[in-house]
């Protein structure tokens, strides 16, 4: 007897649906396979080689630091137990073992430290060890100090009877005989003869925070060690934040065991209150603090950056805008500040600039975009501009006031690559360092004396390599890194053809972009086509250098016959020019998301192999915002959104990055509200993917949260994976990170299927 269900349908309706299901097995047997393509092809990629093996790793060059003074510079290498440090002098090529392996084996103990970082006192006497590192929001910055005397060869652990891996940024005095550190918000200092150790300051807390900063002066304005020492050794200057009053926010571990753990943040959001931060002196013997008498409401301003120059303190004052900022110096006898230049622009003031000064100190070099470009100036009885041009400095990597040239890394000619430059201290014509004919990414890190340089050179589809060469000639005297063996498994993947292009959107604005081909690209097909996106003043996608992993997943998308492009919008960092950059102020979100869809329909116009109903989009952090932008506010172009950690609402983020560049949230109210994608959810027609680190102390996972909410309210249907206790990177855990990317992959492929 027929079933209820059988007798309600017709009988052709029953053989469709055995033939659907019967498509739909085989469909799903064949994403599998694209999914896992059989591993005995060596020329197509796959999840697990990306991201389970190491089969595309690039070499690892050494972890190389430039001695304070001179040409020479150290590494960490292997010894027999251990690691070992040595030194090298690159003028003549010798190297010596400075610190060998078995010299770092405690008392009592067999086995070495594990080195994670170190600093050689200025004289050479002795070494500072950092060991049993424990994260602290981005970095592990908090751990164990050890200190190495090598004359003595005695080895001994530094901070008294502190609990292991709690002590934080221990440095050498300038004499080498102390060492300074925080613990649990107090900076102390530690003698190197004696090792009794001195309470500088008495009252730090969880709101009174001494010595270090709090999470937003550690992600916006990437400061963590918050002290310096005088250079007689005798004093040290340190912030000092007063958090009280600032906002928590609370962060729920439900991965911790049988009982979620609560984890709480003093968190400032658009609009809400700051840190109060100071400036004081202390000296050795502990005592009373001098506070610098720094004028403004210390709730409002940020103190940026702090320097001693010579006897005095350079500090760097930027408005709660952050479109001032008021270079100063103080006397750290009376407190008395001077202000001695100030920069001002009508949207933001980059923070950029670190303490440089030439003239024994008379001239302070100071990047500016007041002529339209970032340039080079002199600020001292008068202001000098030292580059001249149409293009932008990007940064400035070395001063040699021996020789008079100061270097510079610049790209006049395309915005997404990157070269070195040179031009003369006293004024006069700039010059090319980087050879001509080798296009790509260049990165340069220099030593003391300006003679050398680590080069590191890589393009869109070649992997890096690292050398040594002497400047200005630009020799090579030493190869760190080919990645020889990186370059042949590449060139036997079967990879489609990547091009660089630019994308006219209206007769005077050209947007970058790149595009990877599928193998066997024919024109006269239609292709989906993926957007890698970011988007906001803090990234540019663009850029002609190795990608790693990504691009290998970009590329992996390419052999199953997808097109994949990225394309910087207005308001990026490209090096094109103020006006360029700071077109976004106050429409963040905004215009962003309209140059990108004109960019797609710039595209679809002129390259007729696009296929106009196959157009998806992915990106992470504000690319996962500007994914959610783009399909909530162009239903008609996008069919899918992929949006990793996004902000879904601006009014959500922190004080010192977005009002930098939307300005308050009660003085903008349209342009938070019209650049946060939230109040366009409603509009969502295509498929969405969203996926979150519920541990996210960056962009928090509560954004996604009421973007939810607004899904439902509206009927939206959508993706969601959220990933328990992980932060903003998602890759905490085993297989996180595949995990991530193979949901991402099988999405893409039944939403938008090549």
């Amino acid at each position: 007897m027929p079933s209820p269900i059988q007798k309600s349908f017709p009988a052709g309706y029953l053989v469709a649906l055995a033939f659907f299901l019967g498509f739909a097995k085989a469909a799903s047997a064949q994403a599998k396979k694209d999914l896992h393509p059989p591993r005995k092809d060596p020329a197509l990629l796959t999840l697990d080689r990306i991201f389970n093996s190491a089969e595309f790793e690039p070499q690892k060059v050494p972890a190389l630091r430039w001695q304070k003074r001179g040409s020479g510079y150290l590494t960490l290498e292997a010894g027999k137990s251990g690691q070992r440090l040595v030194s090298h002098d690159p003028a003549t090529g010798k190297s010596e073992v400075l610190v060998p392996d078995h010299w770092l084996i405690p008392a009592g103990e067999t086995k070495p430290l594990a080195v994670a970082g170190y600093e050689l006192s200025e004289n050479g006497a002795r070494l500072l060890i950092y060991t049993n590192s424990k994260r602290v929001w981005r970095v592990n910055s908090r751990g164990d100090y050890w200190v190495l005397d090598l004359s003595t060869r005695q080895l001994k652990k530094l901070g008294g009877d502190v609990p292991p891996s709690t002590t934080m940024f221990a440095t050498f005095s300038p004499d080498g005989k102390q060492v300074a550190f925080v613990h649990k918000n107090n900076l102390y200092v530690q003698d190197l003869l004696d090792f009794r150790v001195t309470p500088l300051t008495r009252k730090g807390s969880d709101t009174l925070i001494n010595g270090t900063f709090d999470w937003v002066y550690e992600e916006e304005l990437h400061l963590r060690n918050g002290f310096r020492w005088s250079p007689d050794s005798q004093a040290i200057a340190y912030w000092q934040l007063n958090s009280d009053g600032v906002k928590q926010f609370h962060i729920t571990n439900s991965a911790a065991g049988p009982y979620a753990r609560l984890i709480s943040i003093r968190y400032p959001k658009t609009g809400e209150k700051n840190s109060a931060a100071r400036i004081g002196v202390v000296g050795l013997k502990g005592g009373d603090t001098l506070w610098l008498d720094i004028p403004g409401d210390p709730r409002e301003h940020y103190l940026a950056k702090m320097e001693w120059i010579g006897d005095r303190i350079g500090i760097q004052q930027f408005n709660r805008l952050q479109n001032v900022n008021r270079v100063m110096t103080a006397d750290p006898k009376s407190g008395k500040v001077q202000t001695i230049h100030t920069e001002k622009d009508a949207a933001w003031v980059e923070n950029n600039n670190d303490f440089r000064w030439i003239d024994n100190k008379q001239k302070l070099v100071w990047l500016s975009e007041r002529d339209g470009w970032r340039h080079v100036y002199l600020i001292g009885a008068k202001v000098t501009q030292l580059t001249k041009g149409a293009f932008d400095v990007i940064q400035i990597a070395a001063i040699n006031e021996k020789t008079g040239w100061l270097y510079f890394i610049a790209s006049p000619e395309n915005p997404t690559q990157r070269y070195l430059y040179r031009v003369p201290l006293k004024g006069g014509a700039t010059e090319r360092v980087t050879p001509a004919g080798v296009a790509g990414m260049h990165a340069y890190s220099i030593s003391a004396d300006a003679q050398w340089a680590v080069h590191t050179y890589s393009t869109f589809t070649h992997p890096p390599v690292t050398t040594l060469i002497h400047l200005p000639d630009h020799k090579i005297e030493k190869t760190f890194a080919d990645n020889a063996a990186l370059k042949k498994k590449l060139a036997a993947l079967r990879l489609g053809t990547s091009d660089f292009l630019r994308v006219n959107i209206d007769e005077n604005t050209a947007l970058d972009a790149w595009c990877i081909k599928p193998p066997g690209f024919d024109a006269a097909r239609k292709y989906p086509v993926l957007f890698y996106v970011y988007g906001e003043p803090a990234g540019q996608t663009v850029l002609d250098r190795w990608d790693g992993k990504r691009f290998l997943w970009h590329s992996l998308l390419a052999q199953q016959g997808y097109l994949v492009m990225s394309v910087d919008n207005r308001g990026t960092p490209a090096p094109r020019g103020r006006s360029w950059r700071k077109s976004i102020y106050r429409q963040v979100g905004i215009l962003a998301s309209a140059d990108q869809a004109a960019a797609v329909r710039t595209l679809l116009k002129h390259r007729p192999y696009m296929d106009p109903a196959r157009i998806a989009i992915w990106g992470w952090s504000g690319g996962g915002s500007m994914s959610l932008n783009a399909i909530f506010r162009f239903p008609e172009l996008y069919q899918t959104a992929m949006a990793i950690a996004p902000v879904p609402n601006q009014r959500h983020y922190d004080t010192i990055y977005q009002e930098r560049y939307m300005g308050l949230p009660s003085d903008n109210v349209a342009g938070y509200r019209n650049g946060s994608p939230i109040h366009f959810a409603r509009q969502l027609k295509g498929n969405l993917f969203i996926a979150h680190g519920t541990g996210d102390d960056n962009c928090h996972y509560l954004g996604v949260e009421t973007l939810i909410d607004e899904l439902i309210t509206h009927n939206k249907q959508f993706t969601m994976l959220a990933y328990p206790n992980r932060s903003h990177s998602i890759n905490e855990g085993r297989n996180t990170t595949r995990h991530l990317f193979e949901s991402l992959t099988r999405y893409l492929r039944t939403h938008t299927p090549p």
